[in-house]
């Protein structure tokens, strides 16, 4: 039998390793920006065309290489940052394994112009598809300038699995994004087919965080810090108001690298307990700062997962001087502004303290608050309300709020009565012939608005002039957004444009849609990923616009309100379900309840 097993081609292993490195555009951004900061980089240029598909040009100031460093960067497993294996654990880097540029030079055509600023001439390389094709002196400012062009030109079958412009370039946004807000003692830009989409200067993190983020972000950020023996935690939280359905901005980084960690993300969820309604998740900015040694950034090849040696502390950290932080600034009630106790008593643990002359522990304990959990001022005998009058007021309320079931003739042309009652979470009881409903009206109304909306649609939305017009504060990505869809907006009944630099005036609205509403409304579409088509968008502005109209069942109180929204329920059939496949009632089975009693 003859031999089967050979070594790969060298150009074919270099297509193969790619595929861990190079997933779309947004990779080589990441690894060249990551570069031009190794290389001591002030001044940051990124240049993008067709979303990073045909080029992604990067351009520093850095310290740029030599004539035989440039071509040896190419080269598999080259690298400046590691000479032996302990160094793997203790890197302050961004780029160290030395399989990055080669990688993409497998998959690209990649123009490499680079030059010493102590250097008086500078070098220009050439390798497309892996393969080397010249290499020769050239005059070229001080720094390096990549070149990638034509990505996955050689591999189809990858280039085809690219998404659209709008989601690439988007990702490749995420990858800047991460970069700049790491970095803001650097001046960071960003061309989009010859378009600027951010020009960020130097300065502070809020600054930085602003700048990329909008002005509108500013006010709702709570700054975050905490310096304890091993750890430093610096950063920014966004109050309550700040918070978002959708994942987006929320940032974790170690030693100037960006991670991620759902277990972490879980610690600052935790210390908006109790702040937050449903679904929603915190914004945050959150810089950690340990020993190299402490971490491992090298457990995942696009390595954005690290691994902690401390991680439950760092959990307890980051819960801890969060909720600490939302007290102080009068955001959550707090008695007691210090670290969390589990912080302490993990901290005691990992760093036992050494005994000394006074035999103090080394940590200083804070004065305790007693609390007698058993007063109850309703039983003060002198001015207070007893129990029993609470109870009965409270009685009275239920009573008001049509808590308690009574007869109702909901149809004038039907001669039985029908039992209606709301409870307490929300839901209503409902009596329809000998049937009992559990009623989510909330989802009733939702269905009723839409259906009414597509059959009120006729041509052009009417529209109501505002009293004053709004400005609506854009950052970069939402300026992007609007001039992608503004061409839909008048028929839709908006009246808007920029009035200076990122600012959006907004002069007239729908009819049905309230002043108070139109800020809110334009935020969920610019929050958006991307639309494909204008049916895709046109959907999911209807979407919206039913979302911003109905109603959710807590609003419904009053029995009157439930009447009507039932009569108009029944006008559509009655359906059971939403388009998405929730359900809008509920059957209570009676008869599974004999058993009970």
């Amino acid at each position: 039998m003859s031999d089967i097993i050979q070594l790969l081609p060298d150009h074919v292993a270099n297509q193969i390793a790619a595929g861990e490195v190079v997933q779309r555009p947004a990779s080589i951004v990441k690894e060249l920006l990551e570069n031009a900061i190794d290389a001591e980089a002030t001044k940051v240029e990124l240049i993008i065309r067709d979303a990073g598909k045909n080029l992604i040009q990067v351009v520093d100031d850095g310290k740029g290489m030599s004539e035989t460093d440039s071509r040896l960067a190419f080269e598999r497993h080259a690298t400046s940052k590691i000479r032996g294996t302990e160094d793997i654990f203790k890197i302050a880097t961004k780029g160290f394994r030395g399989e990055a540029l080669a990688s993409i030079a497998a998959v690209s055509q990649v123009e490499l112009r680079t030059k010493q600023k102590d250097a008086t001439i500078g070098t220009n390389i050439y390798i497309e598809g892996g393969v080397f094709q010249f290499q020769d002196p050239i005059q070229t400012a001080d720094g390096s300038n990549f070149l990638v062009k034509n990505l996955f030109y050689n591999v189809p079958a990858r280039r085809k699995f690219l998404k659209n412009n709008n989601i690439e370039f988007r990702h490749v946004i995420d990858e800047f994004q991460r970069v700049a807000l790491a970095h803001e003692n650097l001046e960071f830009s960003l061309f989009h087919d010859d378009e600027a989409v951010f020009r960020l200067r130097k300065g502070s993190q809020m600054q930085r965080i602003v700048d990329i983020f909008g002005r509108k972000l500013q006010p709702q950020l709570i700054p975050i810090k905490e310096d304890i023996i091993w750890c430093k935690l610096h950063g920014f939280v966004a109050k309550p108001e700040g918070a978002k359905k959708t994942r987006g901005e929320q940032f974790l980084f170690v030693n100037g690298r960006y991670f991620k960690s759902p277990y972490f993300n879980k610690a600052v969820q935790e210390a908006f307990e109790g702040l937050l309604l449903p679904g929603y998740i915190p914004t945050f900015f959150l810089f950690l700062e340990l020993d190299p040694e402490k971490i491992d950034v090298n457990i995942h090849p696009q390595k954005t997962e690290v691994k902690f040696e401390d991680e439950h502390l760092i959990f307890a950290l980051l819960r801890s001087t969060i909720k600490r932080s939302l007290g102080i600034y009068n955001v959550a009630p707090s008695l007691d502004f210090e670290k969390d106790p589990h912080l302490d008593e993990i901290l005691q643990k990992t760093f036992p303290s050494k005994s000394n002359s006074g035999g103090g522990s080394g940590f200083i304990k804070m004065p305790e608050i007693i609390v007698d959990r058993d007063y109850n001022p309703f039983l003060e005998e002198r001015g207070a309300i007893k129990q029993a009058e609470i109870q009965n007021l409270a009685e009275m309320y239920h009573q008001n709020i049509a808590a308690e079931p009574s007869k109702i003739n909901l149809f004038e042309d039907e001669d039985f009565d029908e039992d209606l009652m709301r409870l307490p979470n929300g839901y209503w009881l409902f009596n329809k012939g000998d049937r009992t409903l559990m009623l989510d009206l909330g989802r009733m109304h939702r269905l009723t608005v839409s259906e009414t909306n597509k059959s009120d649609k006729k041509g052009s939305t009417l529209s109501h002039a505002l009293l004053f017009s709004l400005e609506y504060h854009m950052n970069e990505i939402e300026k992007n957004k609007y001039k992608s869809i503004k061409k839909y907006l008048p028929e839709l009944g908006f009246e808007m444009s920029i009035a200076h630099e990122n600012v959006l005036r907004i002069d007239a609205a729908p009819e049905g849609l309230k002043e108070t509403q139109v800020m809110k409304f334009l935020e969920n579409l610019f929050d958006i990923l991307e639309y494909k088509t204008e049916e895709e968008f046109m959907q999911f502005y209807q979407n919206q616009w039913n979302k911003m109209q109905s109603k959710s069942r807590f609003d419904f109180i009053y029995k009157k309100d439930a009447e009507q929204l039932i009569r108009d329920f029944t006008a559509l059939g009655f359906p059971e379900f939403l388009p998405n496949g929730k359900r809008c009632f509920y059957e209570i089975p009676f008869n599974d309840f004999k058993n009970k009693f």
